[in-house]
């Protein structure tokens, strides 16, 4: 499939328009990354039929004069080939998974320190600027008793005798 039009011209003007609207969507991002997956998945599946089959058939293989073992040992390499792709598979699933996550955890991150930010912007503006607040009334009643005896109204040093030192 051609990505160019009948007359020579091509789809997209920038060819990878496509993905970087993908790249920007975290939800798209999950979607395009689990098709990869799933072909991947289908891949390992396969390759895991594969490599049973060859297994067997390389084990089986047995040439005349052959000792103990020799055909075991010669079906090693392959064997190894195989478990290698596979190994190396299951890892590109697991990272396809992981990339996943962590393009969402970004977005939320990106809210995360957004909010933050918002917030702290109005606490700074709350602590440059204060409210002004009115005085409390007092109420002319200054031999009144206060809730705290000794540390209410102005003391003077006449009457100290009635606080306790430090």
């Amino acid at each position: 499939m051609s990505t160019e039009k009948s007359n020579g011209q091509p789809f997209f003007d920038d060819p990878h328009a496509a993905l970087r609207e993908i790249a920007q969507n975290p939800a798209a991002y999950a979607h395009y990354l689990a098709d990869f997956n799933r072909v991947v998945l289908d891949m390992q599946a396969k390759l895991e039929i594969l490599q049973r089959e060859a297994r067997v058939h390389c084990r089986g293989t047995r040439v005349e004069g052959d000792r103990m073992g020799q055909a075991f040992l010669r079906s090693f390499p392959v064997e190894k080939s195989l478990n290698d792709i596979l190994k190396n598979l299951r890892g590109v699933t697991s990272g396809l998974e992981k990339s996943a996550h962590k393009r969402h955890a970004h977005d939320e991150k990106v809210k995360e320190v957004k909010k933050s930010r918002k917030e702290k912007e109005q606490l700074k503006a709350r602590k440059n600027s204060p409210t002004l607040q009115a005085a409390p009334e007092n109420s002319g009643q200054q031999g009144a008793q206060s809730p705290n005896p000794g540390y209410g109204g102005p003391t003077s040093i006449y009457n100290l005798d009635r606080r306790e030192s430090a």
